[in-house]
């Protein structure tokens, strides 16, 4: 006689922000598929429903809350978790209804929620989950989470009131999951963190065991050690520390990508000291004209803040001129945005909006410029591509070591028939435009 098998409660997610929330999103649906939930692609289907909020900057709340009306409306049964959490007071007084709600990386807060407003009775027949944990983006690319927190003091920012100060992972916890995760068909991983140069800082680069080996807690330890592992590697959120440069010859020797993710925010002196950030531009540009000496395909993105509290049309004239010096391949840029909390608000001379919106414009314009003149280089050249998403017609989408999943530009393929996503291929590009690349798979 068959066993008829109980259907286990679903469980729904909606998850905002930036790739760390993703990670702690895809964390938190391994853990309940461990215990033995189901997933809801919907509402409808849902037992209870998950919003992993974001609260770096008002508009991003704003998101947040509208998520959380419409899982209510929709739902019913909510559960709030992520940045935001942090602001219960602000989110029960809008939304009397919710079940519970807890901070950002509160993972067993998350799930005792769930288990205690959806029980499920474990079940052997039931209770399966992937090696490598559940995922929310597709299976060829990874998001590598190696820390938490961080220790900066940025005047705009209000990321370590939310999350903390810097708690560095394990090294062999990272490689063993980062080594699941190429075993499971990752082709790419993505490190991030809050600040990936400060690695291990906080517990003093303890080295741990690793393969027989001894790995330091310690970017470029980490880093060498992932290049090992016949996967893509992509650095994430890279403060240019000194040694940041011993990475450089790791990606001239193909160990880890040619690519550096650097928040810059700017350029001017002054700017940078009202940020709070470093404010030794010049010689960040020594640094950079080495960095290419050593590796000449590196690629660096960057993002901006304009229009930043006391912001000058001479700081900003500066800061499109570092940025004709710097060359950078990708950049992104922000529109100053008070945030509650951030000491900045209190800074004087604010930026009226129509000057922040005309100097936004401005960088823009100069950045794609810049992008390209650049790509209009690579014609004619032949790159490896990864493959994101093909099409009926024969074409595919891709990006090559350049570009970052989501953020930066993508190459599409002609004459494409029989690839796959998550196939790596060479691709001779044939044109360009300002952020993107074109081109033909070669064998």
């Amino acid at each position: 006689m068959a066993t008829l098998l109980p259907s286990p409660p679903k469980v729904g997610m909606v998850s905002l922000g930036c790739p760390k929330a993703l990670v702690d999103s895809e964390r938190i649906l391994t853990k309940l598929r461990a215990d033995g939930y189901g997933l809801s692609p919907d509402y409808a289907g849902a037992d209870v429903v998950l919003v992993n909020t974001c609260g770096f900057l008002d508009s991003a709340k704003e998101e947040s809350l509208e998520a959380i009306g419409e899982a209510i409306a929709e739902n019913g049964r909510v559960i709030v978790t992520g940045c935001m959490g942090n602001e219960a007071e602000a989110i029960r007084a809008r939304f009397p209804s919710v079940l519970a709600i807890s901070g950002p990386h509160q993972y067993e807060a998350v799930v005792g929620a769930v288990h205690e407003a959806a029980p499920h009775t474990p079940s052997p027949y039931m209770d399966l989950v992937p090696e490598a944990g559940l995922k929310l983006t597709p299976r060829h690319y990874s998001y590598l989470k190696i820390s938490e927190g961080c220790n900066h003091r940025c005047s705009f920012c209000i990321i370590p009131s939310i999350r903390g100060d810097l708690v560095s992972r394990r090294p062999d916890a990272i490689l063993r999951e980062a080594e699941k995760l190429v075993a499971a068909g990752t082709k790419e991983l993505l490190v991030i963190s809050q600040d990936t140069s400060a690695y291990g800082v906080d517990i003093r680069h303890q080295p741990r065991e690793w393969h027989g080996r001894e790995v330091r807690a310690h970017m470029t330890d980490l880093t060498r050690e992932l290049g090992s592992l016949g996967a893509w590697v992509r650095l994430h959120y890279v403060y240019p520390y000194p040694h940041v440069d011993n990475v450089i010859p790791l990606m001239a020797e193909g160990l880890v990508l040619p690519y550096l993710d650097i928040p810059f925010q700017h350029a001017s002196p002054s700017v940078l000291k009202a940020m709070k950030r470093p404010a030794n531009e010049a010689k960040v540009l020594e640094r950079i004209h080495r960095w290419r000496d050593i590796c000449p395909d590196i690629a660096i993105r960057s993002t901006f803040v304009v229009g930043f509290p006391g912001e000058t049309e001479a700081d900003f004239d500066y800061l499109l001129e570092w940025l004709d010096e710097a060359q950078l391949d990708r950049v992104g840029a922000f529109r100053f945005e008070p945030v509650k909390g951030a000491p900045a608000n209190d800074l004087p001379d604010p930026v009226p909006e129509a000057i922040k919106e005309e100097r936004y414009a401005r960088l823009m314009e100069k950045t794609a410029a810049i992008s390209a003149a650049k790509l209009r280089a690579k014609i004619g050249r032949t790159l490896d591509v990864v493959i994101d998403a093909v099409d009926e017609d024969g074409g595919a989408t891709g990006r090559s070591k350049a570009d970052a999943p989501e953020i930066d530009g993508e190459v599409h393929l002609r004459d494409a028939a029989g690839l796959a996503q998550g196939d790596i291929v060479r691709a001779k590009i044939e044109n360009t435009d300002a952020h993107d690349l074109f081109g033909v798979p070669v064998a």
